[in-house]
């Protein structure tokens, strides 16, 4: 049996792929801001640093698989756009370097990342703070979300999201992250009926937004579900599957984007397709 761990632990998604992974006689080491194994504010950098010290000391400096399921939601405060930008993206990316070379001691290990359809479904997302996330400046981002006022928290959610899902596309490929074994993937939910989702529905105008919201599929995604799919990531039915965001949200993605995807290599980026063949050729040989 393996060890894992997993953020985001006491609630929601990430205590479902808790329970199975215990179902299945995993060891399992939980990490949240309350009620875990490991106690961390994942929205500081001290919380973070904790956080991976203390997993990997549990650990024993050797993991079978990580599962990052921690974060917050686009609600209401002059704070939350920091909250988010902290907990969504840096309370991923940091933890998952801090453990690389755990998770490459095992010569197989398995990662996923809770990302959001939001990365692809949300209008007016800022390229400049994903831009400003992906080079690890928090404070270029929380000025490209204040153009946005009140709607600020949502923005940062919806960057946040973007940033996270080409971080793993981009180092799920590099040589440190592949070539060690490890296949990084992320998920990327809908909206699903977590305690987040309830707060969000108990609130009348964020209930109508949600409400009308469209989920071709019917109604609200089950936690279990989700970690079944996350399960299957974390198995080795996974050992081919590199960069990958899976999109489970009901039809939503599919809604709005139908035609967005599969796209082909536009004949203007020839250029680039074939630098990156060169690159990759660069790196291997």
């Amino acid at each position: 049996m393996g060890t894992y761990v997993v953020t985001g632990s006491a609630s929601g998604m990430g205590a479902a792929v808790v329970d199975r992974l215990r179902a299945a006689h995993h060891r399992v080491i939980t990490v949240d801001i309350d009620d875990a194994d490991v106690v961390a504010d994942l929205s500081t950098a001290a919380g973070r640093r904790g956080a991976v010290e203390k997993v990997l000391a549990a650990a024993d400096g050797r993991l079978d698989g990580a599962v990052l399921a921690a974060g917050l939601g686009p609600a209401p405060g002059r704070d939350r756009p920091s909250l988010i930008t902290q907990v969504n993206y840096f309370g991923v990316v940091e933890l998952l370097e801090g453990w690389r070379d755990a998770l490459a001691a095992t010569g197989a290990a398995k990662v996923v990342v809770f990302a959001s359809n939001s990365a692809t479904t949300m209008p007016m997302i800022p390229g400049r703070a994903v831009t400003a996330l992906l080079d690890g400046d928090a404070e270029r981002a929380l000025k490209a979300y204040r153009l946005f006022g009140k709607n600020a928290p949502t923005m940062a959610y919806g960057a946040s999201k973007v940033a996270l899902s080409r971080w793993v596309r981009r180092r799920a490929v590099d040589p440190s992250w592949v070539d060690a074994g490890i296949r990084l993937n992320a998920i990327a939910p809908g909206a699903v009926m977590t305690p987040l989702l309830e707060r969000q529905l108990a609130t009348p105008g964020e209930a109508r937004a949600i409400r009308s919201f469209p989920v071709p599929a019917g109604g609200f995604g089950d936690p279990g579900l989700l970690a079944d799919w996350v399960i299957h990531m974390l198995s080795p039915a996974a050992d081919f599957m590199v960069g990958s965001v899976v999109v489970v949200d009901g039809g939503t993605d599919a809604w709005f984007r139908a035609d967005d995807w599969p796209r082909p290599v536009p004949a203007r980026r020839l250029r680039g397709y074939l630098r990156r063949m060169r690159e990759f050729r660069a790196v291997r040989a």
